[in-house]
């Protein structure tokens, strides 16, 4: 695994949060997927029986940027802490994930517990693997509540609807994450 200078992963990390910030802000994530090789890998858990699975830029655009985004437009994520290893080329990145919409006392809904994203870099400014983490049980919880109040957004009414038949869903037992991050540390 090549070492990076750390000044450029820390324009890469600087890059991508700013871009982050900015696809909340307009509801556009599609341009976020040009931070990812063309075989890029990236992945999350959806529970104990599932897996989300985008191979290569296209699917990470279509799929993560795409369908998985939809309903969720203007929800903004923002990075509250990052870490870098410069000797492995690795980010973690801790974020929140908080609704455009208000609760009944007047504060945005807002998915409790950790969010997080451990990247890999290629260089070139893209990432090769990503490996997203957040609290399922508090996603679930807040989309329950906004469904209730009326206030979950007509494409994620639909996304839940279909659950793993969503495209890039997979069976836990046929993808195993970390086998695809240690081929990758070659």
């Amino acid at each position: 695994m090549p070492a990076f200078p750390r000044e450029e992963l820390e324009e890469m990390v600087r890059r991508f949060v700013a871009a982050n910030d900015e696809a909340g802000r307009t509801g556009d994530w599609s341009k976020m997927s040009a931070f990812y090789t063309e075989d890029a890998l990236y992945t999350w858990n959806n529970g104990p029986g599932w897996e989300f699975v985008a191979r290569g830029r296209q699917q990470i655009h279509d799929w993560v940027f795409g369908t998985e985004m939809a309903g969720l437009e203007h929800w903004v994520y923002p990075y509250v802490r990052t870490l870098i290893d410069e000797q492995k080329g690795e980010v973690i990145g801790i974020w929140r994930q908080i609704a455009p919409v208000k609760d009944p006392e007047g504060r945005p809904y807002e998915i409790a517990g950790t969010g997080g994203s451990w990247f890999r870099y290629a260089g070139n400014f893209q990432w090769c693997w990503q490996r997203d983490f957040f609290d399922h049980a508090n996603a679930a919880a807040v989309f329950g509540e906004l469904a209730k109040a009326g206030q979950l957004a007509p494409p994620m009414l639909e996304r839940m609807k279909k659950g793993s038949k969503m495209p890039g869903w997979v069976r836990r037992a046929e993808f195993d994450w970390y086998e695809t991050l240690a081929g990758r540390e070659a």
